[in-house]
């Protein structure tokens, strides 16, 4: 019955010479519609999700790639620094690094601990 009437409304409506286009539809159920329309929006999402972390992957790849790069730049850096110090000095230059030693135990380190005294040793073995 509602199909090709005028929706109405005011005159100052912009809907006011739409008119309807409804059919009837044996055997439709409007949950039909519905769960169509909300497995398409879980498809579209998921598909959303998946666009997103491809290029959250790239993004951290470019990243890396680009401190990859200046690490690499100052690197080099240096190493024409050295060159350039090198050919202007005309030698080649040495670097000597120190390391902090340890003393070593001398051989004579009994001198330095306490001894114990064998009545001790025997009360703790039991005279063996």
């Amino acid at each position: 019955m509602l199909n090709g009437e005028q929706r109405g409304g005011k005159k100052r409506s912009a809907f006011y010479y739409d008119l309807w286009n409804i059919k009837y539809l044996s055997k439709f159920k409007w949950d039909d519609l519905t769960e169509e329309l909300a497995i398409k929006k879980a498809v579209r999402e998921q598909k959303l999700a998946v666009e997103l972390s491809a290029a959250k992957r790239e993004r951290n790849f470019y990243l890396s790639k680009v401190d990859q790069s200046r690490a690499l730049s100052s690197i080099e850096e240096c190493l024409k620094k050295k060159r350039k110090l090198e050919q202007d000095s005309g030698k080649i230059a040495k670097v000597i690094r120190h390391f902090p030693q340890k003393k070593p135990i001398s051989a004579n380190a009994d001198g330095n601990k306490p001894k114990l005294s064998d009545d001790l040793l025997d009360a703790v073995f039991g005279g063996l």
